[in-house]
């Protein structure tokens, strides 16, 4: 894993149009999926029995919330690319959030990080990024993002 680390907005801008990380790998573990369901009270069999899902889930075992795999985002961008230092950083929002194929547990997915737009606003510095995340063996991803970030100077 090389992590990318941006000490101005120039060298950001320099970046626009190009994937600028890969994460590493992680494991999608059932504990996780368990604690999910349990603390946004979505306890849906598909997420947490293990046993019905072997028997009855068109994927075999058990699959994590989209919402839990969207969520996983920040981590595994935080861990590869290092955003010019500013007073603090936010996650705006979200322009296209999409889950082409399901995370199922037990499996690995990673990060893909492409720099779409860095705009400087008022105090603030703006950017778009793709952001993919892929299973390991799958040709389509499990959740595709347009994720905009501010950093305030």
């Amino acid at each position: 894993m090389t992590v990318r680390t941006f000490e101005t907005v120039a060298d950001l801008q320099a970046e626009v149009g190009k994937e600028v990380a890969i994460s590493d790998w992680m494991t999608m573990e059932q504990s996780r999926v368990n604690q999910f369901a349990e603390a946004t009270d979505d306890p849906q069999w598909i997420h947490v029995d293990v046993d019905r899902a072997k028997r009855e889930s068109p994927f075999g075992t058990t699959i994590a919330h989209g919402y839990l795999t969207l969520s996983l985002i920040p981590k595994l961008f935080e861990s590869v690319v290092v955003l010019p230092k500013g007073k603090m950083s936010i996650n705006y929002g979200l322009n296209k959030v999409r889950f082409p194929s399901p995370v199922r547990v037990g499996s690995r997915l990673r990060g893909r990080f492409k720099l779409l737009e860095v705009e400087q606003l008022e105090g603030c510095m703006q950017s778009v990024w793709q952001m993919t995340l892929e299973c390991e063996g799958q040709d389509k991803p499990a959740c595709v993002a347009e994720s905009v970030l501010r950093m305030y100077f």
